[in-house]
């Protein structure tokens, strides 16, 4: 992984906890973001290795956000990360281009995987 992971999630404390589970597995991260609109500028300024894109959230959610970074930019590698509840999204996020959907509680283990194989793509 050559730059990193852009975080995108509008509550503070997940992104805190991604961010300590990411750089306990030496995965870098390059970027914070709250919302997708923030999440596409600092794409473009940071063209990170991974975008982890949450789906509800506040000004764009995260599959409107997916649609636009895959549009503009189709070598993006997003993995969606959501509540539970919000499988629905999964089939709709795969179709727009996502790498993976990773449902909230996750296992620290399944997000890094999810990390790691979207990566490798």
């Amino acid at each position: 992984m050559k730059s990193g992971v852009l975080i995108v999630d509008d509550l503070y404390f997940i992104r805190i906890a991604i961010r300590e589970i990411l750089e306990k597995e030496k995965i870098p991260v390059v970027g914070e973001a709250e919302n997708g609109l923030q999440a596409i500028q600092l794409y473009e300024e940071i063209k990170p290795d991974i975008v982890l894109l949450d789906i509800t959230m506040p000004l764009m959610d995260g599959l409107t956000a997916l649609q636009v970074l895959k549009s503009k930019y189709p070598e993006a590698k997003v993995v969606m990360c959501s509540a539970l509840g919000q499988q629905k999204y999964l089939i709709k996020a795969i179709q727009l281009g996502a790498s993976d959907f990773v449902v909230k509680p996750f296992k620290p283990e399944r997000l890094i995987n999810s990390i790691k194989k979207a990566s490798e793509v």
